[in-house]
């Protein structure tokens, strides 16, 4: 027998994504790997074995009652969610389907349960698609929003969510909306507790004083107010309020040399107004070192810089290295929290 995860502390909860697109592949992928010794992964064992027979054949899985329990060397350690629907090792690649909707958001629900019962040290989260969860009914338009909803139904935290490479990291005030909507929710609030929240995040991965950047959200940051008044309604005195709080943030500047800067060294992060300001220039320098993180929550979280990836899904071809960057983070920041 293997030796139990707990005696090491415990696993890193992997959630399969949705079964139609390319998250069982990369988890099988990061299996060969050998990158998931603590790892368990919460999903379908029928899933994953068809994932398997793309990209290599057939792995040895050991289905356990609980998280912690112990496997055989070299075996992927499985949680088999109940709850599940049937029959999802049958359904289309590549297809948005609420069967599918709902088997990824009940793995993330399950992943929810087992770390706040500290059978996990944290959660990383293979692609979900986010028209599959509305075809299934739920409420939620993504990842960031629903681990917000479970971490605490009566009284969800404030979070935002972050991605980072080893050249930028940047922090959204808002997230999965339309952008007419999106500039409508900015607001002094906002933006304060955007940079608050990043503020007290950077310590987790070794800077309890981050420089932050704040962009604006206009062309040449408003220019004064000849081309929008937001930065100077409420971006420029929230950046204001948050040095008087100690942080190290200014601004606002120019979105479209702020990230070059902050590339180059002037800056530890950026904080971006709109979901496409910020994440463009990350995803620019490639999404295979990008790892998404969820700030805010009681728990961590990553996941990987990229989506179900639907046009590719079923060929084995899938590149796990955004997953296993996202573990990497995962290991590095729940290492941290643990220390504090």
């Amino acid at each position: 027998m293997g030796i139990a995860v707990s005696e090491a502390g415990p696993p890193l909860l992997l959630t399969q994504g949705d079964p139609c697109g390319i998250g069982p592949e990369i988890v099988v992928a990061a299996a060969r790997a050998g990158a998931l010794a603590d790892v368990c992964v919460l999903g379908d064992a029928a899933v994953l074995q068809r994932a398997a027979a793309l990209t290599g054949g057939m792995l040895p899985l050991a289905v356990v009652d609980a998280p912690l329990d112990a496997v055989p060397p070299g075996a992927l350690r499985l949680w088999q969610v109940p709850g599940l629907p049937e029959g999802l090792a049958d359904l289309p690649w590549g297809r948005v389907d609420a069967r599918a909707g709902a088997a990824a958001a009940r793995c993330i629900e399950a992943a929810v349960e087992k770390v706040r019962a500290g059978q996990g040290r944290a959660i990383v989260t293979a692609p979900i698609h986010k028209e599959a969860l509305a075809a299934a009914g739920l409420p939620w338009p993504g990842h960031t929003e629903m681990l917000q909803a479970l971490a605490d139904p009566a009284s969800p935290p404030p979070v935002r969510m972050m991605l980072a490479n080893p050249q930028l990291r940047v922090v959204l005030v808002t997230i999965h909306q339309s952008l007419r909507s999106a500039i409508d929710a900015l607001d002094f609030d906002a933006v304060l507790s955007t940079v608050r929240i990043a503020h007290r995040a950077s310590a987790a991965w070794g800077q309890p004083r981050p420089r932050i950047a704040v962009a604006g959200l206009n062309p040449h940051a408003g220019e004064g107010g000849l081309f929008g008044d937001e930065e100077i309604r409420f971006i420029a005195p929230a950046v204001r309020a948050a040095r008087a709080e100690g942080i190290d943030a200014s601004g606002p500047y120019p979105p479209d040399t702020v990230f070059m800067r902050a590339r180059r060294g002037a800056f530890d992060l950026v904080v971006a107004m709109t979901h496409d300001h910020g994440l463009i220039p990350v995803k620019y320098l490639g999404v295979e070192d990008g790892v998404n993180v969820t700030l805010g929550l009681p728990f961590v979280r990553t996941s990987p810089d990229h989506g179900t990836a639907f046009d590719i899904a079923g060929q084995g071809c899938a590149d796990p290295a955004s997953l296993l960057a996202a573990l990497a983070m995962a290991r590095r920041l729940s290492a941290a929290a643990a220390r504090v």
